[in-house]
């Protein structure tokens, strides 16, 4: 079985190729189980989580995403989340490898994102503003720059350093990069809004949205966060990865329901209808669309699965993973 550390991660997921496997995934036949969450006791300290996302394809590809949450590591130095990602065979069930899952969950969030905006944003779309600044951020833009003819990135971020470091790292060709103090200001030039944070109070207020614009939001993964208000709903065209997930997790869509805001018919499609064609996407160039990703297995299992291929084609002809 191979071990498969973040470099090879990176080194086999490069977004063109990635955003289109998806696509294809999400048109075709997957089984995700709902992911189970299991409490875990940690003897004089709080307890633990452990996360299992399976998916399969079948006979064609089997795998898992395992992630432990401890929270009390921080006080030990260590870090509170460590991920992993089993690949199995399909028909044997024998493990092929084990990958880094946080390089894995990066590249296929800002991918699936850059999916959504193939058919949501603007194919003329050439200013992003890029909300948060962690270590999702410079994947985020550079699966949007791998779909949409981007030519300027605003930063912004609750501190302007921070904002100003990330600006300073993300080089890419043709891509201008500034950091920016007012978030409603920069939203007036902005083609697409990519929000990746932890707030659990709106920052994307509907009364900044203009005629053609595309927000992505990413970062909000419980109910009780959220990074866009309820007129942002009510503005825009909302999409959502997976309807199930986003109706139990995210916490605009959750908190738009309750509110009455909005209801389940005002989604206007999941990742599944786009990547078939059985929604129609962005029908007007003066639309606002509205995309939630909270993340589904589909997405982990089509990246292992690249990432495997990858090292059949360095291993050579006649390699066991050729037919994956």
């Amino acid at each position: 079985m191979l071990s498969l550390d973040s470099r090879a991660v990176a080194t086999a997921l490069p977004y063109a190729a990635l955003i289109d496997a998806l696509g294809v995934a999400f048109a075709g036949g997957f089984t995700t189980p709902v992911r189970a969450h299991h409490s875990v006791p940690v003897p004089q300290h709080n307890s633990a989580t452990l996360l299992l996302m399976p998916a399969w394809q079948d006979g064609v590809a089997l795998g898992v995403k395992i992630a432990t949450v401890f929270p009390d590591n921080a006080k030990r130095g260590l870090a509170s989340v460590h991920a992993s990602y089993l690949l199995l065979d399909a028909e044997t069930g024998a493990p092929l490898a084990i990958m880094d899952g946080t390089e894995l969950t990066l590249r296929r969030t800002a991918a699936a994102s850059a999916l959504a905006s193939r058919y949501l944003s603007r194919k003329d779309a050439s200013t992003l503003l890029m909300v948060g600044t962690g270590k999702l951020a410079p994947h985020l833009v550079a699966a949007h720059a791998a779909v949409r003819p981007l030519s300027r990135v605003l930063v912004w971020g609750r501190r302007r350093a921070e904002a100003e470091r990330l600006a300073a790292a993300i080089r890419l060709p043709q891509l201008a990069v500034n950091a920016v103090g007012s978030l409603p200001q920069s939203m007036e030039t902005a083609d697409i809004v990519c929000c990746a944070t932890l707030s659990r109070e709106p920052l994307i207020q509907g009364s900044w949205l203009r005629e053609g614009q595309h927000l992505d939001l990413v970062g909000a993964f419980s109910p009780e966060m959220r990074e866009a208000d309820n007129e942002a709903l009510l503005r825009s065209r909302v999409f959502v990865d997976t309807r199930n997930g986003a109706c139990k997790e995210a916490g605009e869509i959750v908190q738009g329901l309750a509110a009455g805001v909005i209801n389940s018919s005002d989604i206007c499609g999941e990742l599944a209808d786009l990547a078939s064609g059985n929604s129609a996407g962005r029908t007007a160039d003066s639309e606002i669309t509205l995309f939630k990703s909270v993340g589904t297995a589909i997405e982990y299992l089509v990246a292992a699965r690249l990432v495997w291929r990858e090292q059949s084609i360095s291993a050579g002809p006649g390699s066991a993973s050729q037919r994956l």
